[in-house]
């Protein structure tokens, strides 16, 4: 087996139709208390049996990966993105057929974050931080380090992250409608 077969990660909706793979390790992993996330949080659960996306402390787990490292499996007809406003470079994208969220795509950016969720439980990288919390603590059973801002070493990591890819930025092309019920 190659390398690249044995550091995959296998990202899947829930009925298993869409399937992602996210070659080698995340760039890091965190849980996102943003103002943003959460909004989208709230209109991705009005979407028919959609699955959570706020954990008990009211975050987004997930994992960045490079976007030269993740394509599309099987299922690409059934992703569709909204954007809390039509105008935003970040996008959310949902497999359809069982209303997963599967990953959110700043389309400027360098990276894809993977909804942790969508990874099989004994794959899931286990988060680094909580960021974006607007504090320095938030009570949590867990021992995360808590962060109101982004730190620096996770900016430092996607900017050498970035450097690896060459500065390159390359689109995902494979995310080709929009689910007008939530970007409306």
């Amino acid at each position: 087996m190659s390398r690249a077969l044995e550091n995959a990660h296998i990202i899947v909706c829930r009925c298993g139709e869409v399937a992602l793979r996210a070659d080698g390790e995340p760039v890091i992993t965190a849980i996102c208390h943003c103002g943003s996330c959460k909004a989208a949080a709230e209109k991705i659960a009005t979407l028919p049996d959609a699955p959570p996306v706020l954990d008990a402390a009211g975050g987004t787990a997930f994992a960045l990966f490079r976007k030269d490292r993740v394509d599309c499996m099987r299922g690409e007809t059934n992703l569709s993105e909204f954007r809390l406003d039509p105008k935003s470079p970040t996008r959310r994208v949902i497999a359809t057929c069982c209303n997963s969220p599967m990953f959110l795509d700043f389309t400027k950016g360098h990276w894809v974050t993977i909804f942790n969720d969508r990874m099989p439980e004994d794959q899931r990288p286990a988060p680094e931080m909580r960021i974006m919390t607007g504090t320095d603590s938030l009570n949590t059973a867990d021992n995360i380090p808590v962060y109101k801002s982004s730190p620096a070493r996770f900016i430092l990591r996607l900017v050498a992250a970035w450097a690896r890819m060459g500065f390159k930025t390359p689109p995902i092309d494979y995310v080709k409608s929009r689910l007008g019920a939530l970007s409306d």
